[in-house]
């Protein structure tokens, strides 16, 4: 579902509210988001698992907007958290404690000590020295830490190597040979109580099958535990769901959910998923005003407010986004780079792109920048970070304002 769309032929809407009126009214640079559609995305993900008992836990680190945040919750989701920031950012937003899962390498003390106070679903251990910290601090507090581990089954996810994070090489999660010791070593710890088994084997996977590999081995794995004793009710299977930017033909949330109920449908366990990116990738929009043109030889720049500071995926990907003039002019193409202001070669969102000619003072839509945008932006070269603005229909809501040069030296003395 698209609704950032042409209408007349030639000027970009975010459903029912032109992007040049947002613009307007916020400046740039701004994420834009559809609230249509993300509560589309949602609705098709959760509903095509309804089959099974399931909760759908979407992942906070794509986008930890309150206000994006709430709008999941109102649709009944739940919430996968890696940090004691994204915890204090989903109590705020009104989340179930009892909802939420907690995964991440490298929780601390503190964090640990609220999720527990705070009663979250589960853990997702990730090493045997963080089991031996959970125990002792929900020993300290006199509560027992529900706990799953996340098993690394070793399955090639097929994606940008960086995404990768379910081969033995990664630093996530125990590998599936030595996970079994593990489980045994904590069903004798008192202060722990063993109710899952955790999966993740990366993001932006465009295949089935590697979804379904990984099952079948922790599937397997489940058995062994079950034979041993040791009794599980969650499985979690993380997310890792692909979207379009470019030419990438991930499935449907249908297929991909008709593939897993064929190996989970007769599971006695309820199934925790964690999407973020095929939630809220498509859902939102970097828009950004060109600044100045410049022309090196035989070398064209569009150079941009926006810049690697609000979306860094194009610089440390490589990542593909479209860019889509906010108005279509005349039709011409010129062949760019579409770059920012930052003092760094790697500060750009295309090479050598072929985009429609623009003028100083045109605005642009960096397409597909709902996931891993703003919650990955920073403030390099003491840079403001973006206003962020959710429509829904002809309506428009500033959700997070842009950061003033007060914000940037808050809590500095």
């Amino acid at each position: 579902m698209n609704l950032f769309c042409y209408k007349d032929g030639k000027e970009l809407f975010c459903e029912d509210v032109k992007l040049a009126e947002i613009a307007a009214s916020f400046g740039t640079p701004a994420y834009v988001y559809s609230s249509g559609t993300l509560k589309q995305h949602f609705k098709v993900f959760d509903e095509a698992f309804s089959k099974i008992p399931h909760i759908t836990c979407f992942s906070i680190k794509s986008n930890s907007n309150l206000s994006i945040i709430r709008l999941f919750l109102s649709l009944g989701g739940g919430l996968d958290i890696v940090s004691g920031g994204e915890l204090y950012r989903s109590l705020r937003a009104g989340a179930d404690p009892s909802r939420i899962v907690f995964s991440g390498v490298g929780k601390q003390k503190w964090e640990m000590e609220m999720a527990i106070q705070a009663g979250i679903l589960m853990f997702n251990v990730e090493s045997h020295d963080e089991l031996l910290s959970l125990n002792e601090t929900a020993g300290k507090i006199g509560r027992k830490a529900p706990v799953s581990f996340r098993v690394n089954p070793d399955v090639d996810p097929r994606t940008h190597p960086y995404l990768a994070t379910g081969l033995r090489k990664s630093k996530f999660g125990i590998p599936i040979a030595r996970a079994f010791e593990e489980y045994l070593f904590a069903s004798k710890l008192p202060n722990l109580e063993i109710i899952g088994v955790d999966c993740h084997i990366g993001s932006q996977l465009t295949s089935v099958e590697p979804f379904v590999d990984a099952v079948k081995r922790v599937k397997a794995f489940i058995k062994r535990l079950r034979e041993a004793g040791i009794h599980i009710n969650y499985l979690d299977i993380g997310g890792g769901l692909g979207i379009t930017y470019d030419q990438e033909t991930p499935p449907h949330p249908a297929v991909y959910a008709a593939e897993l109920l064929k190996e989970l449908a007769d599971e006695e366990l309820k199934i925790i998923f964690e999407p973020g990116r095929v939630l809220v990738g498509n859902a939102g929009v970097l828009l950004t005003k060109v600044l100045y043109l410049k022309e090196n030889g035989d070398k064209n720049f569009i150079i941009v407010d926006a810049a690697m500071n609000d979306l860094i995926r194009p610089s440390i990907y490589g990542a593909f986004h479209q860019i889509k003039p906010v108005r279509i002019s005349n039709g011409t193409k010129i062949k760019a780079d579409v770059v920012g202001p930052i003092c760094e070669s790697g500060d750009f969102f295309a090479k050598d792109r072929e985009i429609d000619s623009v003028e100083c003072g045109d605005l642009l839509a960096v397409m597909s920048s709902g996931a891993y945008g703003f919650s990955m932006s920073s403030n390099y070269n003491s840079r403001l970070r973006a206003a962020e603005v959710l429509v829904d229909g002809g309506q428009c809501s500033l959700i997070r304002k842009r950061e003033t040069l007060g914000d940037l030296v808050r809590g500095e003395e």
